[in-house]
């Protein structure tokens, strides 16, 4: 027998939700797990004119309105960084399920009160980002598991791009270059649930930070020519240590403005795995990996001959909201989970604390 779609109510209609790569048009490919309800955003008028080309039947202003008037199951968050603690709690108080976007919260306090919430009310919290739902980073995580590169050694993450500042963002990008945002937290959290999710928790972390041009000033779109004080790191290099002397190498910056090099390289004593973007590095292997004694007595490199194209690329940023509808339906813990989150966290908060201290600081969190 069928259920009836769930029902979600959407907080922000910025850039995330209505890019070709964001949550609306992804959702039109989920339409009878999830419907849309409502929209909220204090910006009023993009939230109508965003609901009036879905066919959203409700639009709220603000997301105690929407809590309190709309019949929801779930909330997706999806509002700037320096709001998410805050907004997430409302969210979780009302008993609504929720997809809050990276990063969980700003402080380990808040995140920890979060995840106390979730798990005192039994509702499922999905955050993102959603990289370790791409099949090649979980063949990644199984081949290491597997003993397939040997023991893993070190590893290279790229995970930064120029900065919106750069390209054309439709939208004012001064936010992300002020304090409470900036790459590390924009960025960087990619690469780090990336690693952690294929090699595990980290122990230890080390990191250096700073900045590298005070004044940006926007190349194109419609803020162009705007010029945006910098008051935010935007040049982090981090290192994790996993234990074992394995470590992995970590960017967080809004200065990658090309790269050719792999996404994520892990070596191992026995071999090498290369990961790359589908998206940003068209006509690359997804994933390759370099074995010794591929064949007896000869080494080589190996692409398997796996189709890689699912549900991240058919549903874009919502494959978010496809797992947390399984989650909620299968009653299972998300892979995306908020301990996860809570540790990616950990790591960015101490990142910067090493930075100004000159340390290498333990990490407490795991998942």
């Amino acid at each position: 027998m069928s259920r009836a779609p769930l029902r979600a109510g959407m907080l922000g209609v910025g850039t995330i939700a209505i890019a070709s790569y964001g949550f609306l048009p992804g959702m039109q490919e989920m339409k009878d797990e999830v419907t849309l309800v409502s929209v909220a955003d204090p910006a009023i008028e993009r939230a109508r004119a965003v609901a009036a080309e879905y066919g959203v039947p409700e639009v709220y202003e603000t997301l105690e309105e929407m809590l309190e008037r709309s019949d929801i199951d779930l909330v997706i968050n999806l509002t700037p960084i320096p709001l998410h603690a805050s907004t997430s709690q409302k969210i979780l108080a009302a008993g609504k399920h929720m997809i809050i976007e990276k990063p969980i919260a700003a402080t380990m306090e808040e995140a920890d009160a979060l995840i106390e919430m979730a798990n005192a009310k039994g509702l499922k919290y999905v955050v993102a980002p959603p990289s370790m739902l791409n099949p090649t980073r979980m063949e990644a995580k199984r081949l290491v598991e597997s003993g397939a590169i040997g023991q893993p050694c070190f590893a290279r993450v790229r995970s930064s791009h120029g900065g919106p500042a750069v390209g054309a963002w439709p939208l004012d990008p001064t936010w992300f270059y002020q304090e409470g945002s900036g790459p590390l937290l924009d960025m960087g959290v990619y690469g780090i649930h990336e690693i952690t999710g294929i090699l595990g928790p980290a122990k230890r972390v080390v990191a250096f930070s700073g900045i590298t041009e005070k004044v940006r000033t926007v190349r194109g779109g419609p803020f162009k020519g705007k010029k945006i004080e910098v008051t935010t790191d935007d040049n982090t290099l981090l290192m994790l240590d996993f234990g074992n002397s394995a470590y992995a190498v970590i960017d967080g910056t809004f200065n990658v403005n090309a790269a050719k090099s792999p996404k994520i390289e892990i070596f191992g004593r026995a071999g090498t795995i290369n990961l790359y973007d589908q998206f940003q590095d068209p006509g690359t292997p997804p994933l390759e990996i370099f074995r010794l004694d591929a064949a007896p007595g000869i080494d080589g490199w190996i692409t398997p001959r796996a189709n890689w194209s699912g549900g991240e690329q058919r549903y874009r940023r919502a494959i978010l909201l496809k797992h947390l509808v399984e989650c909620i339906v299968e009653d299972k813990h998300p892979i995306l989970s908020a301990e996860h989150a809570r540790h990616a966290l950990e790591i960015m908060i101490k990142a910067i604390e090493s930075a100004r201290s000159g340390r290498a600081l333990d990490l407490t969190t795991t998942f």
